[in-house]
């Protein structure tokens, strides 16, 4: 069973009657679901995950409205919620990702920010796999909305940030692989190239998302989220074969070909998207235009990798 099914079900069946039962007064200012770090709340999760932080759980998220005392008979009742569920044991052991939690502490432990309004800085310096996290999962149910209102705030990148990440990925892509891998292969340094070719996945991987504007998750579920994307999902197969392929003679030239085919691809999508107007060119040169579209003169004007 998914961890996001099991936290939904544990709720319906034990977390809501506790709390219609119980919190009467308080139920109009929660938000209930399964929010934040775990593969549960992305859906990637599966038997292996289930060594560590997987038990029939969920978060009811308060706002400062809410008082202490309040919390407290909260906290007091969730820990008394069944032990096991569905054949699950939940953990006495409070690692802070499920129970009761106050919705300022939530936001300003993945932003930085307890109500989720980010400045311009902000937005550079957040990891994405965090703003991934305060978005991600599933909300059973806000009856205040206040959670639901800064999740919304927080949902994607302002479209300048997200063009400055893309001309900085875009840019590192024709650094790293259509220039310094072959470079590297030409003097028989091996592990400079693969290195490379690592830094080249990286950022087409990055450009991947931001054209199909979806944060992406923390680096180990990369390739499980670029599957589920809408477009360029193609590309995981040949992305994979350029990160676990050695630097022989025959596999530097096919991994030059691919990396070649990933660009040609990425330029073509922006294309589409209307970013460039004509396919031509290298990722570099795109890179540069794509710089070019931001509006906000300020970031424009940083280094074409502010943002990477």
């Amino acid at each position: 069973m998914k961890g996001l099914d099991l936290s939904r079900k544990f709720y319906i069946e034990c977390g809501a009657p506790m709390l219609n039962e119980q919190f009467d007064s308080a139920l109009p200012y929660l938000a209930v679901g399964l929010v934040g770090s775990g593969s549960e709340c992305l859906g990637f999760d599966d038997e292996v995950s289930q060594d560590h932080d997987f038990e029939p759980a969920f978060c009811v998220f308060v706002p400062d409205e809410i008082d202490s005392k309040t919390c407290f008979e909260l906290e007091r009742a969730y820990s008394k919620l069944p032990r096991a569920f569905l054949g699950f044991e939940r953990s006495t052991v409070n690692t802070g990702r499920h129970g009761v939690i106050r919705i300022g502490d939530f936001f300003e432990a993945k932003t930085g920010r307890r109500n989720g309004e980010l400045s311009l800085s902000d937005w550079f310096s957040v990891p994405e796999y965090s703003l991934k996290e305060a978005t991600n999962g599933e909300v059973f149910f806000d009856n205040y909305g206040l959670f639901t209102e800064i999740r919304k705030r927080l949902s994607y990148f302002p479209e300048d940030i997200r063009l400055k990440k893309l001309a900085g990925n875009l840019f590192l892509m024709g650094q790293a692989g259509r220039y310094n891998y072959s470079r590297c292969i030409e003097r028989k340094d091996s592990a400079a190239a693969q290195m490379a070719v690592f830094e080249f996945v990286k950022s087409a991987l990055s450009a991947i998302f931001l054209l199909n504007k979806t944060y992406a998750p923390y680096y180990k579920w990369s390739f499980c989220a670029l599957n589920e994307l809408k477009c360029l999902s193609e590309l995981s197969q040949p992305l994979e074969y350029l990160i676990s392929s050695g630097n022989s003679a025959d596999e530097a030239e096919n991994k030059a070909r691919i990396i070649e085919e990933v660009c040609a691809s990425i330029l073509a999508q922006l294309k589409v998207t209307g970013l460039v107007k004509s396919q031509g060119g290298d990722v570099q040169t795109c890179a540069q235009t794509v710089n070019n579209l931001i509006k906000d003169i300020s970031i424009r004007n940083l280094h074409i990798l502010a943002a990477v």
